[in-house]
């Protein structure tokens, strides 16, 4: 069996069936609630179905971005509240652009960003990070720095990737390395744990998606 196959279906496949059976046992043992283990679970997926660029990614994203909303306003990570309403939004566009977005209004293929855009994103995470911060001390967020840079980057990384661009990857390997520890700290282990797989499976697509890359 090739290893590319091995690397862009068996082994996201196994984490996300590793991520049902830790949700499952979560629930069961009273240590996530039924919304957390749920949106635990179908955030690994479509994550996985993103590294297989399946178009299906995109309602089950917006099931999921909707669950977390609720989750992260109600342990005040408002900035990640609030980024998933955006979320939702970037999912319909990016759903559009997937399905129309390419040539003649073909299906998108996977590209990527010139330098030019690549130092207006990176001046634009910094920019809405330090406005960010300023309005989570004005509302009491619990995290302002860490809360505002992960919001900033996801934002980008989703932005990008709902254009197919291989380098929306980099970022969300980036916000995952950040997201863990902070929500290790706000004791929300089960989403922790969640993104510790979103790392493995981010890596995973920015190897699927450097091969599926079009000049």
């Amino acid at each position: 069996m090739p290893a590319s196959r091995v690397q862009t279906v068996f082994v996201p496949a196994i984490l996300v069936l590793a991520t049902i059976a830790i949700a499952w046992t979560a629930w069961f043992t009273g240590n996530a609630s039924a919304l957390e283990a749920g949106a635990f679970v179908s955030g690994a997926i479509c994550v996985w179905l993103v590294v297989r660029q399946s178009i299906w990614n995109f309602p089950l994203g917006l099931l999921n971005v909707a669950a977390y909303a609720w989750i992260f306003y109600e342990y005040r990570l408002y900035a990640d509240a609030g980024l998933q309403v955006i979320y939702f939004v970037l999912n319909l566009a990016g759903w559009y652009l997937w399905l129309f977005g390419g040539k003649d209004r073909t299906e998108l293929k996977v590209s990527r960003i010139s330098v030019r855009e690549m130092v207006l994103t990176a001046l634009g995470i910094a920019a809405s990070t330090l406005a960010l911060r300023w309005v989570l001390i004005k509302v009491g967020g619990s995290a302002p720095f860490w809360d505002g840079l992960t919001a900033s980057i996801s934002l980008a990384a989703q932005w990008l990737q709902s254009r197919k661009k291989l380098e929306c990857w980099h970022l969300w390997i980036l916000a995952d390395l950040i997201y863990v520890p902070l929500y290790v700290t706000r004791e929300l282990n089960l989403t922790a744990l969640l993104y510790a797989v979103f790392l493995g499976l981010a890596t995973m697509g920015l190897l699927a998606w450097r091969k599926a890359v079009t000049p």
